[in-house]
């Protein structure tokens, strides 16, 4: 064999950086981070490598912090400030839980509307089986507390331990706020109760939106329009509270401000030192499921905000097995990879309807990317908050 030929696909590596500080030059440390990771370890970079950068440290860096007072504020101004209906939130102290609080603390009463069996991104509040042996319809019937607790009692995540039913519910009171909770997964449900509405969802919200607006709400508000613009701290124009995490037990970290700037300055860095053209992207929650806890990654609004411009577009692949058990099921060893490598050599820039591309993943280059750094990098004390990814530009024949 050959000494010259590669044997190595695709590889990701998880690139460890200094503690990011507001204020720090966020692309120099990247890019020196990924240069000495190189020059350790013994690899070289390549053209079309990718440097993902998680929006955490982006939004740290940007200082992009807002208080509970400052959401309370805006929901308050927005809102009316008297009873609100809070709609689809998802289950989760990380996400959501510091935000609820802001929002109780700008009304007098949240009716509380929670969708079930389970949340947007997955987190179960209860299983199908359960619904099935109520006789409940969750796409019809409305549940009241008492109901529910009548029918289910008390459920805790699997994960977490957490019955989130009660602690939102305490966590609503302990704001100073009356609580009201109800199940139901018809947008337009909440209109019994309140008619200035704010929608918790992510993927989903323009269409409930439209949905109220149409039955007469008189004010509806989504998560992206709560601190679209600033009061005394961070903000986000285009997503607002989507996409923040918990940071203190009074403060959320926001989903970055605009970041295209930083993806382009860091790939310029890495070109003007090494004379390689990398591609580079900020990216948040991969977009995956949990088979066992059927939990949905995605709770970010998008998987990646600011990318180069070399990630637009989709993977355009052929499928090996399907040449090889099809077109080229005669053949073998070098004479059928000669013939594969002829194909991949060929192939059009555009496969769609393509036989042989069937089974390929069409989904855009910075999902699928930005969910493999997502596992890549972790959420927990791995310290790796960037991440090269290498040969994901190849293919049989390179």
């Amino acid at each position: 064999m050959s000494d010259n030929i590669r044997l190595v696909g695709t590889v990701s590596r998880g690139i460890r950086c200094p503690i990011i500080r507001q204020g720090d030059d966020l692309a120099a440390i990247v890019s020196d981070s990924v240069i000495a990771a190189a020059n350790s370890e013994g690899f070289e970079l390549r053209d079309r490598d990718v440097i993902s950068i998680t929006e955490s440290i982006v939004a740290r860096a940007q200082g992009n912090y807002a208080s509970i007072e400052d959401i309370a504020t805006d929901v308050r101004n927005k809102l009316g400030g008297e009873t609100i209906g809070v709609i689809f939130p998802i289950l989760s102290r990380n996400r959501f839980a510091i935000c609820l609080k802001g929002i109780a603390m700008g009304a007098k009463k949240i009716v509380l509307m929670i969708s079930y069996p389970s949340d947007e991104v997955g987190n179960e509040l209860v299983s199908l089986d359960k619904l099935d042996e109520a006789g409940i319809n969750p796409y019809s019937d409305v549940l009241s507390l008492e109901k529910y607790r009548e029918l289910f009692g008390e459920n805790r995540h699997e994960f977490t331990g957490v019955d989130y039913v009660e602690y939102y519910g305490e966590l609503i009171k302990e704001c100073g706020a009356e609580v009201e909770i109800v199940f139901a997964n018809q947008a337009k449900t909440i209109l019994n109760y309140t008619d200035c509405v704010l929608t918790c969802d992510i993927h989903t919200r323009a269409r409930t939106k439209r949905i109220l607006k149409a039955a007469g709400a008189k004010v509806v508000c989504g998560l992206d329009d709560i601190l679209n613009q600033p009061i005394t701290g961070g903000c986000n124009e285009n997503y607002g509270l989507l996409g923040s995490n918990k940071s203190t037990e009074d403060t959320v970290k926001l989903f970055p401000r605009e970041c295209k700037a930083l993806v382009l300055d860091i790939q310029k860095r890495i070109f003007d030192a090494t004379g390689k053209h990398v591609e580079v992207m900020v990216y948040g929650d991969g977009a995956f499921k949990d088979p066992q806890g059927k939990i949905w990654e995605l709770a970010d609004p998008v998987v990646s905000p600011a990318y180069t411009d070399g990630l637009i577009g989709t993977p355009n692949e052929l499928k090996l097995k399907y040449l090889a058990d099809n077109d080229f099921k005669d053949l073998s060893g070098n004479e059928l990879k000669e013939a594969i490598s002829a194909s991949i050599r060929q192939k059009k820039d555009n496969l769609v309807g393509n036989m042989a591309s069937q089974g390929t993943t069409p989904r855009q280059l910075t999902d699928l990317i930005g969910s493999l750094c997502d596992l890549t990098s972790g959420s927990g004390d791995k310290g790796t908050p960037v991440v090269l990814v290498q040969g994901y530009f190849d293919n049989y024949t390179n």
